[in-house]
């Protein structure tokens, strides 16, 4: 049953990422943390490997799309925070990291909500010191809890880009930081054979639904796509939003 379940979710996050950019990592670990079926700490170093995969095959032949500027100011920023991230993990209580998760989760709720209803980007690019800022609050919260795709995902589709030079940015910074997040944990040792056979189980499912992303997109225009992607967004907050709330209350109960 729990590879099944583990197969489902991959195969949909992976069409999610491939069509949107962004997702696949934390669909997957909101369905691990929800249930008992799976160890975090091996689900999310297989994860990462999978994931890795989903990139690279959702950018072949669109590298062209990526927006440098942007990429490399949201990377620059991201890169160290993951660090302090996975730091701040060790020294915070989880009452503590609970109420982040749940400011994490007010913040989507009510940006992407908004940007929902109105799905108009930016007149102009962010400057230098907004990405920047972006890029370290992603990786800020991917160390900390995973979450670094939302806040990557609200950033990049509130910017006057198409969808596709959207999609190809986050997917390129999600590469980057990624095979850095690889390297971290294989440094720990932490790539076991549980890791390495679970990654192996889901490389077919990770193709198929990164095939079937490409192959067959929905066909949404640029303000319905936009607003699809605010949508998960703001559903990802919600799921967020319970877990800390929830976490607050066993903490405080």
């Amino acid at each position: 049953m729990a590879l099944g379940v583990f197969l489902a979710i991959v195969l949909v996050g992976s069409y999610v990422q491939a069509v949107a950019g962004f997702a696949m990592a934390l669909l997957i670990i909101a369905v691990a943390a929800s249930t008992t079926l799976f160890d975090l700490e091996v689900t999310a170093a297989a994860i990462s490997l999978l994931s890795l995969v989903n990139i690279v095959l959702s950018l072949h032949g669109h590298y062209h799309l990526v927006h440098g500027r942007t990429l490399r100011l949201l990377a620059i920023g991201q890169l160290p925070a993951i660090a302090i991230g996975i730091w701040l993990l060790g020294v915070l209580n989880t009452g503590a990291t609970a109420w982040l998760e749940l400011m994490l989760a007010v913040f989507l709720i009510g940006g992407s909500g908004a940007m929902m209803l109105r799905p108009i980007p930016r007149a102009e690019p962010s400057g230098a010191a907004s990405t920047l800022t972006a890029g370290f609050a992603a990786g800020l919260l991917g160390g900390l809890f995973a979450a670094s795709g939302p806040v990557m995902g609200w950033f990049c589709y509130r910017q006057p880009l198409s969808v596709t030079e959207i999609r190809a940015t986050l997917l390129g910074c999600f590469a980057i930081t990624t095979i850095a997040r690889t390297v971290l944990v294989a440094g720990t040792g932490a790539l076991s054979m549980e890791v390495l056979t679970m990654a192996g189980s889901g490389l077919p499912v990770v193709l198929l639904g990164t095939w079937i992303g490409r192959r067959f997109p929905p066909a949404f225009g640029e303000a319905m796509m936009r607003r699809a992607a605010f949508g998960a967004l703001l559903a990802m907050g919600i799921w967020i939003g319970v877990a800390a709330v929830r976490a607050l209350a066993t903490t405080h109960g």
